[in-house]
């Protein structure tokens, strides 16, 4: 940290050292998988913590702010494209809790079979090690200009994964989502702490409008680039996927009862959503800034836009303010990278090596998980030192879950959809991905009629591609009508198979209940009955409680509130 005022260096470390001390001294109560994987022991206030930690981090606020510096307000859907699906987490978190799950691969198991399982877990610790290697790169770039140089993303990326390694080996999920609570807290810090010194360099609100005269960079959708199209595409590929991250097991299912999963989840991403309001605000005052100053906007990196501008605000302000900004953001980072690193060792530990090796001591499967977590970890620093930039990490990301989340809902409303099914599903719109790559496929898109009335080929960039919205328009549909076909033409699903996943999404989490196998009710706990509509169909859609229509209704209202109160914002 040589060239970083004493100050600030005071800060970072003390917030390191800190953090590393809890999370392994929270490492002291796990005695056994289950402890390391899914705790099953916290509150709502825990809860929602984890839940805005785990989907929350700092470099997503470089993501947007790239975003803002290509696109104008309208960047902000590049972390706003899960906003639409906040009112479906009410109604997936009880979902995933009453499963009684360690792992999402789990339920794959149980829903398809163990060739099912296998391929989650196998596509599951891809998009894990990927998003980690996202995260780290984000995180990279903000520290290095944050610092103006004085720590290179070089020293960075690593220095920061072997921290969470450290506490995130010794304690697991529960050390996890404790320190997840403090790292989030200074999450919110770093979502605001730069935005009132940037906004009043550039003049207010007002002083954004009249230093930026083009109107498209102020509207939060745009007739090109980042339209009503690519907002509705990218968010329904958005909600076929969150059922397929393997995280979101532990973010629904570690809390104590369903309430505790179900609110956790709807707060946590609706403060997620706010902090992504306050991260466009100071995107588009800092290109204001910019602007201002005679800058070309062209002319600058966009991934290091955030830290650069903290740089040059921050040192002035206060001392150890410029630390506190990165002790945040390092907040940000470790507090989901860690939960991602639990997920991915359970995938490997629970779904691929345990079935290979049955029958040894709990002692043993827990080593195996802190081993594999390293191992994953170091396979995300590689990724991060790989990717070009962190939007299009991002958008890597993106696609990776979609292809066997499809094949979830399908399998969680059509009891006919089978494991041909998900198999088919799943290659199919992989290879309709790849497909859609192909540049002999771009050519031939591009010479045709259709190609140019629905604009299916984008040309604004430096490679003539398929227009991204049209590509997941494409491989979704491929996944979904794959797999319906594979399903019609082989045999059903082993009956007793289906009624053992619709008992446990039926039979509500008994308070002080003991799980001793996943996916199976605790001993003494009957299957609940439940009405279901389209009743004797091979379709399967429970009739929704109140509590369920009433919190689904305000999770609406939310983010209706949210989007109204932006616009009014930006137009004061």
């Amino acid at each position: 940290m040589n060239g970083l005022p004493i100050a600030d260096v005071a800060v970072i470390i003390g917030y390191l050292a800190g953090i590393t001390w809890l999370g392994v001294y929270l490492g002291r109560r796990v005695r056994r998988d289950s402890d390391f994987f899914m705790p099953r022991r916290f509150g709502k206030g825990m809860m929602m913590m984890h839940a805005f930690g785990t989907g929350t981090a700092s470099d997503q606020a470089v993501v947007v702010t790239a975003g803002i510096f290509r696109n104008g307000l309208s960047g902000i859907w590049f972390q706003w494209l899960w906003l639409f699906n906040t009112p479906f987490y009410w109604l997936i978190a009880p979902v995933f809790r009453r499963l009684r799950a360690t792992t999402t691969s789990d339920v794959y198991a149980l829903r398809f079979g163990p060739s099912a399982s296998v391929l989650f877990a196998v596509v599951g610790i891809i998009g894990l090690s990927v998003k980690i290697g996202l995260l780290l790169k984000g995180a990279g770039a903000l520290i290095e200009s944050g610092s103006n140089g004085a720590v290179s993303a070089g020293v960075a990326v690593p220095a920061v994964a072997v921290l969470f390694v450290l506490y995130g080996v010794a304690g697991g999920l529960g050390a996890a989502i404790v320190t997840d609570y403090v790292q989030g807290l200074l999450t919110i810090v770093f979502s605001f702490m730069l935005l009132p010194w940037v906004l009043s360099s550039a003049g207010g609100l007002q002083g954004i409008r009249s230093t930026l005269d083009d109107p498209q960079l102020l509207t939060l959708v745009a007739p090109e680039g980042i339209t009503p199209f690519f907002i509705a595409t990218f968010s329904v590929l958005s909600l076929a996927g969150i059922v397929a991250q393997p995280f979101i097991m532990g973010v629904c299912a570690a809390g104590r009862t369903e309430m505790d999963g179900r609110f956790g989840f709807v707060a946590g991403n609706l403060i997620k959503r706010v902090c992504t309001a306050a991260w466009a605000v100071t995107g588009i005052a800092a290109l204001a800034w910019y602007v201002g100053q005679g800058t070309d906007p062209a002319s600058i990196n966009p991934d290091e836009v955030y830290g650069s501008i903290a740089a040059e605000f921050l040192p002035r302000a206060f001392p150890g303010l410029l630390g506190l900004f990165i002790a945040s953001l390092l907040a940000g980072i470790m507090s989901s990278c860690d939960s991602m690193m639990i997920a991915a060792a359970a995938l490997f530990t629970e779904n691929l090596y345990r079935p290979l090796a049955r029958d040894r001591d709990e002692s043993h499967y827990l080593l195996v998980g802190r081993i594999i977590s390293v191992a994953i970890v170091i396979g995300g620093v590689i990724f991060a030192f790989r990717i070009p930039s962190v939007v299009a990490a991002l958008k890597t990301w993106l696609k990776i879950a979609p292809m066997l989340g499809v094949g979830f809902w399908m399998g969680l409303f059509w009891r006919r959809f089978n494991l041909a099914g998900l198999w088919a599903g799943t290659l199919a719109g992989f290879g309709s991905w790849w497909l859609s790559t192909q540049a002999s496929v771009v050519a031939f898109l591009d010479s045709t009629a259709l190609g140019d009335s629905l604009k299916l080929i984008d040309s604004s960039g430096p490679v003539t591609q398929m227009s991204e919205p049209w590509q997941i328009v494409f491989y979704l549909s491929a996944a979904a009508v794959a797999g319906i076909i594979a399903s019609l033409l082989t045999p059903p699903v082993d009956s007793g198979r289906i009624r053992r996943f619709h008992e446990l999404i039926r039979t509500p989490v008994q308070p002080g209940e003991v799980i001793t196998a996943s996916c199976h009710l605790p001993e003494g706990v009957e299957p609940a009955q439940r009405a279901v509509w389209f009743k004797g169909t091979s379709f399967e859609f429970p009739s929704p409680s109140r509590m369920s229509i009433i919190g689904f209704l305000l999770s609406w209202v939310a983010v209706a509130f949210l989007i109204l109160s932006f616009k009014w914002v930006m137009n004061q």
